[in-house]
């Protein structure tokens, strides 16, 4: 199978391959059509329906597309054309889903950017992607979003407008201007193959890469998942996953219009408002990192009827624990609870399992490997493994495989000759096509479900006068999954502790949930004999850290 760069309308360079796209598209796995396609269907059948709830406030399919062809509208009128990018910094608000939602009626490309960005990444995603409009709150958990980005717009000179939503909006555009925008009457023909989406996600290189996502891919994903879980007009989502990661922008964008069942948003995670809001909406089916379920279990210990209206919920985003899948699923046996795994760049990989006879699998492993997914393990040599309990490096590919990294220099390395992709993880097989998850190839933190590079922070705190050397590993952590500890040589004569560290990463404009949670003075680090630092040991001794810890703390 042969693969090659070809450029869509924005310009967006997408691997691609003939013999590739022929086979989803006679399997009936890619459609010639995109989310607007469904929503327009979906809206003229049902425009009363409920599509979204936050903030106490109720949502249906007809508002909500109505809001999206105004925007659309608002886009054209502005000078947007096909291929343009449009950057959102938002938490779970429902004018998210709008923003999505007109940018794909007009073949625009989302750029999703977590709201706990700051200086140093907000300004180099917006000028890789060249970003043209950029929703922002006026303020979400103390910061001055608009301040941030006047603070950067000399060096943005393709960012043509910021739209601000609930405040007031100073010199920029408040979100009602847009919504005062006529409906647009006639929707241009998209082309499903090109990009509508660019999401980055920290690489080992240091650098965040951006992810290229087409209609295509994200399309038949949403509808995969929603055939596999069985989610219907019947159920309710909860959805505590930000928006502006791949998981919540699936099951806040797609799934409901595809699904028919409205998702509950939470913009800002309280463990006890999230009980509240299941609760309230008999929400049924939900997911996320290892933290939510952690929370869930410790507050429901007296009251394990608040959940009882859940019947799926899924987990992944870092490492989860088997023993926490037993327990939850005796916590609340009336609810499905699996592992699940994948990336930004391959969702959903493995699908957890189907009935609760398969429960021993869905704590003990990954889930379920299911076709047209293919999932190969190999050995340091290249060589296929397909007997059970041998771990070997995972590479899949499917009808929702990214269109490749936004900058093509990422792409070296990233594909074997066959187009399988490198997930970055070690695994192997059980029980045939169930994959369980042994390790990490890749150099990657996983905190609270966020994907963290070392390097970055790395590469900052080298410039700290009294760092020598300084390596940084995952740490396991109760909490969050994983946490960053950074291993430090400290330079002749000087000294230097986590508040030192703090400060200086503060001055430097990294996000807080960047930065190490513990932190190791070592006179040298464990390398190989060419030099290079062995951070498999220092994981090692990272997680005998973590064990001294909990054992300290009677856990």
């Amino acid at each position: 199978m042969s693969w090659k760069i070809r450029h869509d309308v924005g310009g967006f360079p997408l691997r691609c391959s003939a013999e590739h796209e022929a086979r989803w598209r006679e399997a009936g796995y890619w459609r010639e059509e995109t989310l607007a396609d469904v929503a327009r269907e979906q809206a003229r059948l049902a425009p009363q329906r409920a599509l979204l709830i936050e903030g106490g406030r109720t949502l249906t399919r007809g508002e909500v597309y109505s809001d999206a062809l105004r925007l659309a509208r608002y886009f054209l009128e502005r000078g947007a054309r096909a291929g343009d990018v449009v950057a959102f910094q938002l938490p779970n608000w429902s004018e998210s889903a709008v923003i999505a939602l007109a940018a794909r009626m007009l073949g625009l490309v989302i750029c999703p950017v977590p709201p706990i960005y700051r200086e140093s990444e907000l300004l180099y995603i917006l000028g890789e992607t060249a970003a043209k409009f950029l929703f922002v709150p006026r303020e979400f958990r103390k910061c001055d979003y608009p301040a941030l980005v006047a603070g950067l717009r000399d060096r943005l000179p393709q960012l043509h407008e910021v739209i601000v939503l609930r405040g007031d909006a100073g010199t920029d555009t408040p979100w009602a201007t847009v919504l005062a925008s006529e409906p647009l009457e006639t929707l241009p023909e998209v082309d499903p193959g090109a990009a509508f989406m660019v999401m980055f996600t920290s690489g080992t290189t240091g650098r965040a890469k951006g992810v290229l996502q087409t209609h295509y891919g994200f399309g038949y994903k949403a509808r995969q998942m929603v055939e596999a879980w069985g989610v219907g007009e019947g159920d309710v989502i909860f959805m505590p996953s930000p928006v502006t990661h791949i998981t919540g922008a699936i099951w806040a964008f797609d799934i409901p219009w595809i699904s028919g069942a409205p998702a509950v948003l939470l913009d800002v995670w309280q463990v006890q408002d999230a009980i509240d809001a299941i609760r309230e909406y008999r929400c049924t089916i939900s997911g996320g990192a290892t933290p939510f379920l952690q929370q869930f279990l410790a507050a429901t210990a007296d009251d394990r009827a608040a959940l009882a209206s859940l019947r799926t919920f899924f987990c992944g985003g870092t490492s989860v624990s088997p023993e926490l899948i037993r327990q939850v699923s005796q916590a609340f046996p009336g609810c499905l609870f699996f592992r699940a795994y994948g990336s930004t760049e391959m969702m959903t990989v493995t699908l957890g399992i189907s009935s609760r006879e398969q429960a021993a699998l869905g704590a003990e492993t990954d889930g379920v490997v299911l076709p047209p997914i293919q999932v190969k393990l190999v050995d340091d040599d290249g060589n296929d493994i397909e007997e059970d309990g041998v771990e070997g490096e995972i590479l899949a590919m499917g009808p929702e495989q990214f269109a490749g990294y936004l900058d093509p220099q990422d792409n070296a390395g990233a594909f074997d000759d066959n187009g399988f992709f490198r997930m970055g993880d070690l695994g192997r097989w059980c029980h045939g096509n169930y994959l369980e998850i042994t390790g990490r190839k890749k150099d990657i933190i996983i905190r609270s479900g966020e994907n963290i590079s070392p390097k970055e922070v790395e590469d900052v705190l080298m410039q700290h006068p009294a760092i020598a050397d300084i390596a940084i590993v995952a740490m396991p952590s109760a909490a969050t999954g994983e946490m960053g500890c950074a291993f430090v040589i400290p330079a002749q004569g000087a000294s230097i502790d986590l508040a030192d560290m703090r400060r200086f990463l503060d001055g430097a404009g990294l996000a807080k949930q960047k930065y190490p949670e513990w932190l190791e003075c070592v006179a040298d680090f464990p390398r190989v004999p060419s030099g290079k630092v062995r951070k498999d040991e220092l994981r090692r001794l990272a997680q005998e850290i973590a064990g001294r810890q909990r054992e300290a703390q009677g856990q």
